[in-house]
């Protein structure tokens, strides 16, 4: 299977590229292509786990041993740990929630064990007060690419896609979409187009747009977190524009799972109703729960530096690439919008993966913590991630480590 393919039908607490595991077939230099896909993912992880320096550290590739560790090193400092522990959604559960709400500057919010859940849940108490369980869409959302179909075959919604071009829906494919939609989906950032952002010009005219079809605006957002050095704008700003948000606490912030979605009191009463008919009623989610509220405290606070970094490192390795004579290469976008962005090179796939797999196995550094993905004939990308290790790397430290990735290349591009 290909990781094109793999990134289809997916949970959405699974990111794919991450951990599908089929990424490194055919991969990986001595030995790999003998390997289960397992046993390929494994080796990644491996690899990157023991490398000296990279840009990114998923928390899918700590043991056990570490994740309890940060656990229990941090909760401390988000919670009283004499307390007794939550038991179907209240205690610890509510001041996670009470938190987002605060953030987000909404009257309330309510945790969910996934975001699957959580904006099936939104949107079809959305489309009973509407009377329309047509949701507009990209055809790039996380729903539509992700989720193996869960709003028609699960929750009895409609989806309809207004685009599938590479960016955002314009006001335009909005008001002049040729039939009704009780709602509006818009997810900041567009992840499959590269982490996209639109302006926030061009976000309220959209937003405009639906509110002139009566259409209610959700906000899939969940690395929301992120937007606000794009947008210019503070958290509650961003999300008071919609009538509900979704928000992830392990996308952006490293958290265990767990999402909220947060919008008007009633709402959100409405959706604790539904979160117990769905299965989300969990008689305890502390673990969980206390990974977000550590994140809420640590990491957001530096993504905008994160933001910032991510513009310096995409620059840098287009920089590397050029000086070390590939022929074309394409950051996306050119000034990433998030600390997420796509790098896109003339190779195959399963080339530029075994280079990656190559260069932080034998040298300790490691550029492409994910895995590479057929972009046609000849051409791959993948995603890149700036978090607190890439803060560490230098321009300079990018070029190098740029040039020496070509350096595991062929010396002629693959078909």
């Amino acid at each position: 299977m290909s990781d094109t393919a793999a990134r289809s039908g997916t949970d959405s607490g699974t990111d794919p590229v991450e951990w599908d595991g089929s990424d490194l077939a055919g991969q990986g230099g001595e030995g790999a292509a003998g390997l289960a896909p397992k046993e390929r993912f494994e080796r990644r992880v491996a690899a990157w786990k023991a490398a000296g320096r990279v840009l990114w550290r998923p928390g899918y590739q700590l043991t056990l041993r570490e994740r309890l560790a940060w656990l229990n090193e941090g909760a401390g400092d988000v919670c009283d740990l004499d307390g007794r522990v939550d038991m179907y959604g209240d205690g610890l559960v509510e001041t996670l929630e009470e938190r987002v709400a605060e953030l987000l500057g909404t009257e309330a919010a309510v945790f969910f064990p996934t975001g699957t859940m959580a904006q099936q849940v939104a949107l079809r108490c959305w489309a009973g007060r509407t009377g329309n369980p047509t949701v507009a869409l990209h055809a790039l959302s996380h729903p539509e690419v992700h989720e193996r179909q869960a709003f028609s075959q699960v929750s009895g919604l409609r989806p309809v896609r207004l685009t599938d071009e590479p960016r955002m829906p314009t006001a335009e494919e909005v008001r002049d979409f040729p039939e009704p939609f009780g709602a509006l989906l818009l997810e900041l950032p567009l992840r499959d187009a590269g982490f996209v952002l639109p302006t926030w010009e061009e976000l309220t005219e959209v937003v405009e747009a639906a509110r002139e079809r009566d259409a209610v605006v959700h906000i899939d957002g969940a690395r929301l977190w992120e937007c606000a050095p794009h947008f210019g704008r503070p958290l509650e700003e961003i999300a008071g524009l919609a009538d509900s948000v979704y928000v992830s606490f392990y996308k952006s912030l490293g958290g265990f799972g767990g999402a909220a979605v947060a919008g008007p009191r009633t709402l959100v009463d409405e959706a604790k109703t539904w979160r117990h008919r769905y299965g989300g009623m969990i008689i305890q989610q502390f673990p969980t729960v206390l990974s977000a509220l550590i994140g809420l405290e640590r990491e957001l606070p530096r993504l905008p530096e994160y933001v910032a970094h991510a513009r310096v490192v995409a620059g840098a390795l287009r920089e590397g690439f050029t000086e070390a004579g590939v022929p074309w290469v394409r950051v996306h976008p050119e000034e990433p919008h998030a600390h997420q962005f796509q790098v896109w090179l003339p190779y195959d796939p399963d080339v530029l993966g075994d280079a990656a797999l190559r260069q932080v196995e034998e040298t300790g550094t490691g550029l492409f913590a994910q895995g590479w993905n057929r972009g046609g004939p000849g051409l791959a990308y993948t995603e890149v991630t700036v978090a607190a290790p890439g803060l560490e790397w230098t321009a300079e430290d990018v070029r190098a480590a740029a040039r020496a990735f070509v350096g595991m290349l062929p010396d002629r591009k693959t078909s």
